[in-house]
């Protein structure tokens, strides 16, 4: 969250980071609770992907299995490479912040830093899948800690606050768009691209027990937790932010919340608290590079990939070590769009989130759609809603709208007039994948593609 903070703040301003943060949280809870719910049906290693096998007639599962596995795969690795170009940023804001001089990080360094970080992340997903659990839990009390830490640390040293009044009701439009509602909706970015993967735990679903339990109650827990947090710490930010604006970030780094923290706390404590904050980063490329290999494994091994079976062997510890390492491949080329300009590189967080909104919102729409189906006939898990019970249709339903309208918002230019520079190319890459895919199928997969597998039975 503290690099995307900037999007809100300097498209919408201080409402837009507080107002659109609390509607997202809100929506998106009701959006992983239908996804947790299938989660808990179809607890395997493929996630959304693999229960879509189970929630259209048999004619359709090919097809719609593979549209779900190609984007979901798209936003996963958009989501791994947009949290560790992130992490890099972070990095390289602390380093210029503690110099006390003019300096400021070229492309070259940034992008060294990141392959450098996406390199570690491979390695460490080579591990057995418990030594990497390990390691992943260690992360949860840092996580906490560091909220924590920026919550209370800034209220504690910040001498002048914003009123109520700025932090609630002040809207500017920043984005040259000329409509204040809209350049306020270009903060849902933030929100949305925390939320989402939302079924990262169900990839390992086929490594632990009680996984029908386990993974729908850690989506349900971790969608609360990071809504309330992150309401209260968006509030704190606001309003010890100083004066931000589209000219004046309040300090030397492009980061907002580096600046924050580093003009309030002071060196020392911003150092400790930043270093939090990153090794919390550091964990969530870790979980979401896991997630990411387990999906590509089960696509692989489902036929749904030219890779003729590579990425879904396994190495002697059990990992689809292929699969990793694939991953960190294509994140290293995504990153790559920093040398052209950082605004189109920020298309990647929406790339991420358009993409695996719309890999779970196919799913839920085919259940809503067939569970009465003679060869669906969709049997709920422990986590449920109720089958056809009013509340399902209701979080259903409103969760479906919810996405439709996010991903209209998300492929928006966050900047006007648009260039070649500044275009947000998060639509064109989808539609550039999903169609390369999809002829691919048509001229070729089809044949043998048959739809997603798993050990379900």
């Amino acid at each position: 969250m503290p690099f995307l903070f900037n999007t809100p703040m300097l498209s919408g301003g201080p409402a837009s980071v507080v107002w659109c943060w609390l509607l997202g949280s809100v929506m998106c809870f009701g959006f992983g609770t239908s996804i947790a719910e299938l989660v808990s049906a179809y607890p395997t290693s493929g996630g959304l992907y693999s229960a879509s096998a189970y929630l259209v007639p048999r004619r359709y599962r090919p097809f719609v299995g593979f549209t779900v596995g190609w984007l979901n795969i798209l936003g996963q690795i958009a989501g791994v490479a947009s949290t560790e170009f992130a992490l890099s940023e972070m990095i390289w804001a602390a380093y210029t912040l503690m110099r006390n001089d003019d300096f400021s990080p070229s492309k070259s360094q940034t992008v060294g830093l990141y392959v450098g970080l996406l390199v570690l992340h491979g390695l460490l997903n080579c591990l057995a899948t418990k030594a990497l659990a390990g390691i992943t839990k260690s992360f949860i009390f840092i996580n906490l800690t560091g909220t924590m830490a920026m919550i209370i640390g800034l209220l504690a040293t910040t001498p002048d606050k914003h009123d109520a009044t700025y932090i609630f009701t002040k809207v500017v439009d920043q984005t040259g768009w000329g409509n204040d509602g809209l350049a306020f909706l270009l903060g849902l970015l933030s929100v949305q691209w925390t939320m989402t993967d939302y079924d990262a735990t169900a990839h390992i679903s086929e490594e632990v027990k009680r996984a029908a339990i386990a993974a729908p109650v850690a989506i349900f827990v971790a969608v609360a937790g990071t809504g309330l947090f992150g309401f209260v710490l968006n509030i704190v930010l606001v309003m010890c932010s100083g004066n931000i604006d589209i000219n004046n970030r309040g300090g030397r780094s492009e980061m907002i919340v580096a600046n924050i923290l580093y003009r309030n706390l002071g060196p020392t404590w911003f150092a400790i608290v930043w270093a939090v904050i990153c090794l919390n980063s550091f964990s969530v490329v870790l979980t979401a590079l896991q997630a990411n290999s387990r999906t590509i494994f089960s696509f692989s091994r489902d036929g749904g990939l030219p890779d003729r079976g590579i990425f879904s062997r396994l190495s002697v510890q059990k990992v689809p070590v292929y699969a990793v390492w694939s991953v960190i491949v294509v994140s290293i080329l995504m990153g790559l769009l920093k040398f052209a300009s950082t605004v189109a590189l920020n298309a990647i967080f929406s790339l991420c989130t358009i993409a695996l909104d719309s890999s779970y919102a196919i799913p839920i729409a085919m259940k809503l759609i067939y569970m009465d189906h003679p060869e669906v006939q969709f049997k709920p898990g422990p986590f449920s809603l109720g089958r056809g019970t009013p509340l399902m249709w209701f979080v259903n339903l409103l969760s479906l709208a919810w996405v439709s309208f996010v991903v209209v918002i998300l492929a928006l230019p966050t900047v006007i007039p648009v260039t070649v520079l500044n275009m947000n190319y998060a639509s064109v890459i989808t539609f550039i994948v999903i169609s390369l895919s999809t002829i691919w199928y048509l001229t070729s997969a089809r044949h043998w593609y048959v739809g997603p597998k798993s050990n379900l039975h």
